[in-house]
């Protein structure tokens, strides 16, 4: 098997790809530690009859759900899905097995899958002769509703953002300590939809004794989302009674330690693949010091406060040519704000 090289006349192969990757996107945040996979099935004549997306643990698999939906149309047909078939027996039987019943005829996926369990059901599938097909939309799969997943798989932890707001001098707060609010309306609906996301938000003990956060995934009108993250907050020392994060509105960990590695191994071992890293500076400065910031998403008000707390604490850089680098792969307006999304340069 080798990268589709799709003509003109395949081109809605693509766009059922696109469709498979919006399912995907639909339902990560709630199949962890499985990945967050879409599926889409065509007939014999190209139209969509099913679509698909992972179910929480236990649950069908992308490809089941799509050709439940599908029914008898998926034969001859042919399965889109942004991650290859599984070949294994898990919580559910092998995906491949489900495609070969449902006598589809082609399959074509994005992202070969790296875990060597679960890994092989294209050739499986190419050995049965169905057509198949891999590498379509394949960078923009990794790098969207998989990337926390592949990360994990390939590392053994959970991905980690950090996300932030500021000035563009840096500023997380104005000198007397006030914050609310830097970053826009827009970019806060932006960030409840990125928490709602994700498995676990991680705030430091210091930031929820000084702010109050609640750490919830919200809508635009201030109602709480149906699933919630884990909250986790780091450090030693107990939390005050009345804190909001110790309220029934989310499952709340208490993690008490300093040490950004103990962190994720405590989560990892919970199933969490997708962290958001919400701390002030110092939580960030220790996760960064210990490379394990895998992603940057900040939030940049036109704004200027030559004041105050600045968004990154102590990170373990004593000269330039100590400085973590990152790599910008994004950059777009959130209403007057400028959202960045940066990754590390990493040998």
């Amino acid at each position: 098997m080798c990268p589709a090289r799709l003509s003109a006349v395949e081109e809605s192969l693509v766009a059922a790809m696109w469709t498979a990757v919006e399912c995907a996107e639909a339902v990560r945040g709630t199949t962890s530690p499985n990945p967050p996979v879409g599926c889409v099935v065509l007939d014999r004549d190209g139209v969509v009859v099913g679509t698909g997306g992972t179910q929480p643990p236990g649950g069908a698999h992308a490809e089941v759900g799509a050709l439940a939906v599908a029914g008898e149309r998926a034969r001859g047909g042919t399965a889109v899905v942004t991650l290859e078939p599984c070949s294994h027996y898990g919580r559910t039987p092998p995906c491949a097995g489900a495609l070969l019943a449902a006598g589809v005829a082609r399959v074509v996926y994005a992202v070969s899958d790296p875990d060597p369990q679960a890994a092989g059901g294209g050739r499986v599938l190419a050995d049965a002769g169905v057509r198949v097909e891999g590498g379509v939309l394949a960078d923009e799969v990794a790098a969207g509703p998989l990337r926390a997943w592949l990360h994990s798989v390939a590392t053994g932890r959970p991905h980690v953002t950090w996300k932030y707001a500021a000035t563009l001098d840096g500023r997380v707060a104005a000198a007397d300590g006030t914050s609310r609010w830097i970053s826009s309306g827009d970019s806060r609906v932006e960030v409840h939809e990125v928490r709602r996301k994700v498995d676990a938000i991680v705030a430091g003990r210091g930031t929820v004794l000084a702010d109050d956060p609640a750490l919830t995934a919200r809508d635009a009108g201030g109602t709480p989302a149906a699933r919630q993250p884990l909250r986790v907050v780091v450090g030693l020392g107990d939390l005050p009674g009345g804190a909001r994060v110790l309220d029934d509105a989310a499952e709340t960990l208490h993690v008490r330690t300093h040490d950004p590695a103990e962190v994720l191994a405590v989560l990892g071992a919970r199933g969490v693949v997708d962290v958001l890293l919400e701390g002030g500076p110092t939580l960030a400065g220790a996760f960064t010091r210990a490379g394990l910031v895998d992603r940057v998403l900040a939030y940049l008000a036109p704004t200027l406060l030559g004041a105050g707390p600045v968004a990154l604490g102590d990170a373990g850089v004593a000269t330039i040519t100590g400085a973590h680098r990152l790599r910008v792969e994004g950059v777009t307006m959130s209403g007057p704000d400028v959202r960045v999304s940066a990754v590390p340069v990493r040998d």
